[in-house]
């Protein structure tokens, strides 16, 4: 009877020890728990669920908006950029140099707009249960990631026809940085994102001037123009960009065309975890005062 006894407060503590979760107070800058993101990873992929069927309901077309987007944005950057402007595209067909500046740039950007808003759009499920806040932001890039790749099967659509058409574009070698490129936009754009999210919390005008600044930053990478038609002395601003080197080597894997080295990736990646490390700092910090300032 009393091994009996010994076996269920055994099997009670293992149950505790795996299904039960020790909320501590977080007091320092660095008392961050990366770690618990793995813990929770069924609730990362319920979030992704939500965002993406949240993100079109009630809508005739549906994911086709995926297509229709790019598709459409790129016939207006041909148009306007292409035949109105007459900005040169290194020989490249203006439609393909257009979409491939696009789609890259898309990624990055919607990760930075939806992640901007995580404090303020999911104050009512902070307010009720525990889980680390930066389960959402990484949601939301994953979500993302689901619409970039439809895209960029378009784009390989359009890419393999031009190919077939003998157009004058060819993948390089740089086409085998292309994970590290999609990992590069993902960690940007959150970076980005929860430093934004977090300084919402007290000055809410920055979510006013998110999408804005944004669409600013496009016109200053070179996205609708490559970077051969910028003087060499104004390279320094286009280097410290990090979306610079991200644009151009996507370009240059799958175009030949693109003004991309070792010393703008390594710069770019440079800030780009400087910004994902001031990011989670930042977000790690206000989220433990974020429910009394709602």
């Amino acid at each position: 009877m009393i091994d009996s006894c010994h076996d269920t407060s055994a099997a009670t503590q293992a149950i505790k020890k795996h299904h039960s979760t020790l909320i501590r107070p977080k007091t320092g800058w660095f008392d961050i728990h990366l770690a618990e993101l793995w813990n929770y990873r069924d609730l990362v992929f319920l979030f992704v669920r939500r965002d993406f069927v949240s993100a079109y309901k009630q809508t005739i077309l549906g994911p086709l908006w995926y297509l229709i987007q790019p598709v459409l944005t790129t016939i207006v950057f041909t148009v306007v950029f292409g035949k109105i402007a007459k900005i040169p595209t290194d020989g490249i067909p203006p439609f393909l140099f257009y979409m491939a500046g696009y789609i890259a740039w898309a990624y990055f950007a919607e990760c930075l707009t939806m992640t901007a808003n995580t404090f303020v759009a999911n104050s009512g499920i902070f307010g009720k249960v525990y889980f680390p806040r930066l389960v959402v932001p990484l949601a939301t890039v994953l979500t993302n990631l689901m619409k970039f790749s439809v895209q960029f099967c378009l784009f390989l659509a359009f890419y393999a026809y031009f190919l077939l058409t003998g157009a004058s574009v060819h993948p390089t070698i740089w086409i085998a940085v292309l994970p590290i490129l999609i990992l590069e936009m993902a960690l940007l754009g959150m970076g980005f994102g929860i430093v934004i999210s977090s300084l919402t919390t007290r000055y809410r005008d920055l979510a006013f001037l998110v999408a804005f600044g944004v669409q600013l930053w496009m016109y200053a990478t070179p996205v609708v123009y490559p970077l051969s038609q910028i003087p060499a002395k104004y390279h320094i601003f286009f280097i410290i960009n990090p979306m610079t080197a991200v644009v151009e080597t996507f370009r240059a894997a799958f175009l030949g065309s693109g003004g991309v080295n070792a010393t703008f990736m390594a710069v770019s990646w440079m800030i780009t975890l400087l910004v994902l490390f001031v990011g989670i700092v930042l977000f790690s910090r206000i989220e433990k005062t974020f429910m009394d300032t709602v």
